[in-house]
């Protein structure tokens, strides 16, 4: 069955996926462009959000974390078999970028771990092609010939997009790079299928047909002797004009790229049944393009936006592919115990996951206490604000975190607060919460009174409950919510 996961694509490969699983690997991973994206997504009303949101960024921090990884990775290397000399270039290039670019470091080794666990599960006679911008891809390809070996590198293909720009510095950046490389020598590519049109002229050179049926030319060499050259052989060249996703398809997502981009690739390298794996699946256009093509596929993403609300929405408008029947969905909990799962295996993205259930946006990637730092946005006036919202894990809540959170709304000048536990509190914990969110009152936006300072437990969100702003009263009429913890009845119109 078809898979979608949410998560982090390192920890789901190593515990997911199985050695030799997968026939092609196509990955659009972030850029090391140092900036933030902006994105506009729709809440389930089909509603664009008010303004542009800062939904994820590619910003790269060379922290603890990253150092532990980056000392890890020699060993892992040699384990996986790379050369020895390779892995002494590695050690020698980390050593002088950790003081000349620590936020390439952090990228180059965040890219190599991924890539080194797609080796594993990528079969001998299977492809990968990683999708990346020419801030990166010279870098990326010095890893890729040491992780997949230079005798596999196959192509480098530029994709040229075209579109509107101008630079008064340097010519029009209008182009982004593929790297494609295979696992083996035994690499599969379908020619057939990676055929270009050709003009009706150019076909009648192709005026001899062999015993299978198939025309060909014989064309004189520069040597004088002769070669067949079949028509089904004239495949594409290695740059590739498609234009960027528009009309219909664009789904106004931050990276989105051109179903035909991926269908091409993948009509060239994989064949029908095969698993088409991409692990950073985003919106969804690797799996549309596989799913057009009859071809098995498995999707991963660290934002459950992009999973529930994008592609999962995409799959079943395009093609009515139901979660459970069609595909899987793994990685997103379902129950408090779920969440609990997660909140041990993986505390960031449990805070992470807690900011998106209630439409939030992690702005940033941790906070001094490695907590997230969301935002829930919303209209007032028509200027955009945010509700700052702040996620506690463990066994224990203290007030002294609500009111720390109500701190940070009066000096920062926030509107709201969102304040959320893993923990469900005891009917005493709870008074105490509840008393000291009265303590903060309303506010007024757009005529409607809403309390500045909320809190809502796992197992309410779980349960469908959100918190009371504009936005999700401009969802519906009717809604039950939990305020100061307690349901009520919005009858707002």
């Amino acid at each position: 069955m078809n898979k979608l996961y949410y998560g982090d694509c390192l920890q789901v490969m190593r515990d997911y996926m199985r050695k030799d699983s997968v026939d092609l690997i196509y990955l659009d991973p972030p850029f090391n462009s140092n900036r933030a994206y902006n994105a506009i997504y729709k809440d389930e009303t089909g509603r664009p959000l008010p303004d542009q949101i800062e939904a994820f960024c590619d910003l790269w921090t060379l922290d603890e974390e990253r150092e532990r990884a980056i000392r890890a990775l020699p060993k892992i290397m040699l384990q996986d078999g790379m050369d020895a000399g390779v892995v002494r270039f590695w050690r020698t290039w980390m050593d002088a970028l950790r003081h000349t670019n620590p936020k390439l470091l952090a990228y180059l080794s965040y890219m190599t771990e991924r890539l080194l666990q797609m080796k594993i599960i990528l079969r001998p006679t299977g492809s990968i092609y990683l999708h990346c911008d020419p801030t990166a891809s010279h870098y990326i390809k010095v890893i890729m010939d040491g992780v997949f070996g230079h005798k596999n590198f196959q192509n480098e293909i530029v994709w040229c997009y075209g579109g509107r720009g101008m630079s008064k510095k340097r010519f029009n950046r209008k182009h982004d790079i593929i790297l494609f490389y295979g696992k083996t020598k035994h690499m599969s590519f379908y020619h057939e299928n990676a055929s270009r049109p050709i003009s009706e002229d150019h076909v009648k050179r192709y005026n001899k047909t062999d015993e299978h049926g198939r025309k060909y030319a014989r064309i004189k060499n520069k040597n004088g002797t002769y070669s067949d050259v079949y028509l089904s052989d004239v495949v594409y060249e290695d740059w590739w004009q498609i234009p960027y996703a528009r009309g219909n398809e664009y789904l106004g997502y931050p990276t989105q790229k051109p179903v035909k981009l991926l269908e091409r690739i993948i009509k060239a390298s994989s064949n029908k049944g095969d698993v088409v794996f991409d692990p950073f699946c985003g919106c969804g256009t690797t799996l549309d393009a596989a799913q057009k093509y009859d071809r098995k596929w498995i999707g991963i993403d660290i934002a459950i936006h992009a999973i529930k609300r994008v592609s999962a929405v995409r799959l079943k408008e395009k093609w009515g592919l139901q979660e459970g029947e069609d595909y899987e969905l793994t990685g997103v909990p379902r129950s408090l115990e779920g969440a609990m799962e997660l909140w041990q295996s993986d505390a960031y993205q449990f805070q992470k996951w807690a900011v998106e259930m209630v439409d939030g946006f992690v702005t940033a990637k941790k906070t001094n206490d490695g907590g997230v730092d969301g935002r829930l946005y919303f209209d007032i006036d028509d200027e955009l604000k945010a509700m700052k919202l702040e996620v506690k894990g463990g066994r224990t809540v203290k007030i002294e975190s609500l009111r720390a959170l109500a701190g940070i709304i009066d000096e920062q000048d926030y509107p709201m607060g969102g304040f959320i536990t893993l923990k469900t509190l005891g009917k005493v914990q709870r008074q105490n919460f509840e008393d000291f969110c009265r303590t903060k009152r309303t506010i007024e936006i757009n005529g409607n009174s809403y309390p500045r300072l909320q809190f809502l437990s796992v197992s309410e969100i779980l349960e469908g409950k959100t918190f009371d702003t504009p936005l999700v009263r401009g969802k519906s009429s009717s809604l039950q919510m939990s305020l100061f913890g307690e349901k009520q009845e919005n009858t707002s119109q």
